[in-house]
């Protein structure tokens, strides 16, 4: 079975724990491609050369989760032959047998836009600069400015901006609990199955 969850949405919104819950009650494969940019931003070097040289251990290095690799993802990620680089593997995985959930930017609009199923996972930038305070610490207000210049970048780039498929369900995280959030895309998602 080929089945494919786009999920999109801005940093720190809860795509992630949302499409990681879903491929674990789905039995469905998991990517965050915000992965594949985060590697390749904190590579260094030529980001074209480290993009087409991506590997399996650059996806496991332990601080892709920094702040600093998160904006250095957003800056390589401007790069369309970044983009192009990691955008067909990408889609292999988004359609092979088994299904697959893919969380990202553009998953909805761009890689996948055959999705089955797409989401858009969203919260205020104040709630999500928060989630990241408590996540990786430092200054509140710098957190806050920093994902504002991010929301900025992301959705103003000419190459596949952050937006919403015309077709999304869109999932405001806001003032939801984390099952609440889940919950609601496991609906939209057995109601695309049945």
């Amino acid at each position: 079975m080929i089945f494919t969850v786009a999920i999109d949405g801005p940093a720190a919104a809860g795509k992630g724990t949302i499409s990681r819950a879903v491929a674990a009650r789905f039995g469905f494969a998991h990517l965050d491609t915000g992965l594949l940019y985060r590697a390749v931003g904190a590579k260094g070097g030529d980001p074209v050369v480290a993009a087409l040289s991506l590997c399996a251990e650059d996806l496991a290095r332990e601080d892709l989760r920094s702040l600093a690799a998160g904006q250095a993802a957003s800056r390589v990620a401007v790069i369309p032959q970044v983009r192009a680089a990691l955008v067909d593997f990408q889609r292999r995985f988004a359609r092979a047998e088994g299904g697959a959930v893919l969380d990202g930017r553009d998953i909805g609009t761009v890689i996948c836009p055959e999705a089955e199923v797409k989401l858009y996972v969203t919260a205020s930038a104040e709630v999500r600069a928060h989630r990241r305070w408590l996540e990786v610490g430092g200054d509140a207000a710098q957190v806050l400015a920093e994902v504002i210049e991010r929301d900025a970048r992301d959705m103003g780039r000419v190459e596949a901006p952050l937006k919403p498929a015309a077709d999304a369900v869109v999932i405001d995280t806001s003032v939801l609990s984390i099952d609440a959030a889940i919950a609601a895309a496991v609906a939209v998602i057995e109601r695309a199955r049945a």
